[in-house]
């Protein structure tokens, strides 16, 4: 079977062949780091960070890079409002970025570069584009000559003579052409700035993901990625900058996901209801919402509300359940019996249907269905009167495995700290004493540590509430 994925570039689906067989190059956008991540952000590194493991999954050994904007106008707003330097502003909330995604499941990529700590290939890269006459300088600023490159449009499939001048590119005084975009920026009073050859300033956004894809990654990586809004005219400008620059193809194969709404409504600032993960992993399971990010694919928009994480969350704590009961089956369960190898085929068509799914442009919403399936017919298995060890543990392996190409987790018993732990043995001792007015008092104990109890033919279960 061959992964198959939307390629935004040709506007259609196509089979996945990287250049280097058996290996992956892939470029992720990351967030301007001004702030905490909204769940804007967390949507592309929930769903590019599944795409990797995916990969990984299938065999392939993926060079993951995902970059820091640490300068431009944003961060240095902050830092005027704040009174701060901007390099502590982008340090504090890259701690905070790691903290927030990995309470998502997401890895760290392989290489997480920023623009300060890679000014001299920026500056060397724009260099090379004026040498080349693909960018100019102007009064201290530095433009790309737009129209020079004959392929710009070619991503977001439009006409440079149909741009509407002013809506996404903006118009400067400066510039040979209304179309052209800046590379440097002449540093204005009390901005951060660097040394250059046409004076100090800093560079242009787009610039920056030019420069560290080539360094880290080379003139052609496979998988370029990132939200849906960056199509135009980030991406597109990174494609003429590069494939100015070194006259091959940039990426192979361009990724987008959907914008997110709240409650049906586009997130902003203006409307007030723009959501930081930040915010939202302290009311709930950081897991819950990427497992809700997860259950649309991901090409589609997405509505968020409080009302169908909450619905989310039931809906993952069912397959939750499905695993503990398996796990606590186990010391139940015999060595053989006679309809083994019947709920081993049935387990292992469940995970082929899993990968048809993935394979399909990365579909988390039909493989999250095959993991309900899978719940279902473990939840059937386990009304056998004899279980068999074997089967018990296919299953098991069988949810581990998909739930970390997912980026889940079903493990809760680790979670259960020495004072639980002893305070679960002390009422099980005081139910087998008949003192049940202590075994009700841990109980409820119990349960404002969030600490929900289950009585099971199997023993005592738990889970958090």
């Amino acid at each position: 079977m061959t992964i198959q994925l939307y390629n935004t570039l040709t506007r259609k689906k196509e089979a996945f062949v990287p250049l280097e067989e058996g290996k992956v190059k892939m470029y992720v956008c990351g967030p301007t780091v001004y702030n905490y991540i909204h769940i804007g952000n967390a949507r592309p590194a929930i769903v590019f960070d599944t795409v990797r493991r995916y990969l990984q999954y299938r065999g392939y050994e993926v060079q993951y890079v995902s970059n820091f904007t640490d300068v431009d106008d944003k961060l240095i707003r902050a830092a005027n409002q704040l009174g701060e330097e901007v390099p502590a502003i982008a340090d504090r909330f890259i701690n905070a970025y790691f903290e927030d995604v990995s309470a998502l499941g997401c890895q760290k990529a392989d290489v997480h570069p920023r623009v300060m700590e890679n000014m001299d290939i920026i500056i060397d890269f724009i260099n090379q584009l004026v040498e080349k006459g693909y960018a100019y300088e102007s009064a201290g600023d530095v433009y790309f000559r737009t129209r020079k490159f004959d392929g710009y449009g070619k991503l977001s499939h439009q006409s440079i003579d149909d741009l509407q001048i002013g809506a996404r590119i903006e118009v400067g005084a400066k510039k040979q052409d209304d179309l052209d975009f800046a590379l440097w920026k002449a540093a204005k009073e009390g901005e951060i700035y660097w040394e250059s050859p046409w004076g100090l300033g800093r560079p242009g956004w787009h610039i920056e993901c030019s420069a560290m894809a080539k360094k880290y990654l080379g003139d052609t990586i496979d998988i370029h990625a990132g939200g849906q809004d960056l199509t135009f005219p980030h991406h597109e400008n990174e494609i003429a900058q590069s494939e100015a620059l070194s006259g091959k193809l940039f990426s192979r194969y361009w990724m987008h996901n959907g914008y997110i709404n709240i409650d049906n409504e586009k997130m902003s600032k203006s409307l007030g209801n723009f959501v930081l993960v930040h915010d939202i992993i302290k009311k709930h399971n950081p897991q819950v919402l990427r497992f809700f990010m997860l259950s649309v694919h991901y090409r589609n928009p997405i509505n968020y509300n409080e009302e169908l994480l909450e619905s989310t969350k039931a809906a993952f704590e069912r397959l939750t359940t499905s695993y503990q009961n398996l796990k606590h089956r186990k010391e139940a369960s015999v060595g053989l019996t006679n309809n083994n190898q019947e709920w081993l085929d049935k387990i292992s068509a469940l995970q082929n249907q899993f990968i048809e799914a993935m394979d399909d442009d990365f579909n988390t919403a039909k493989a999250i269905s095959v993991l309900f399936d899978l719940s279902k017919l473990a939840n059937y298995y386990l009304l056998e009167k004899n279980t068999a060890v074997e089967v018990i543990d296919a299953f098991t392996k069988e949810f581990e495995e998909l739930f970390h190409v997912l980026g889940l987790t079903l493990g809760k018993e680790e979670m259960l700290d020495e004072e639980i732990d002893a305070l679960i043995e002390k009422r099980i001792q005081a139910r087998k004493d008949r003192n049940f007015q202590l075994s009700d008092q841990i109980r409820d104990q119990l349960k404002e540590m969030n600490i929900i109890l289950e009585d099971t033919p199997q023993g005592t279960r738990w889970k958090r509430g």
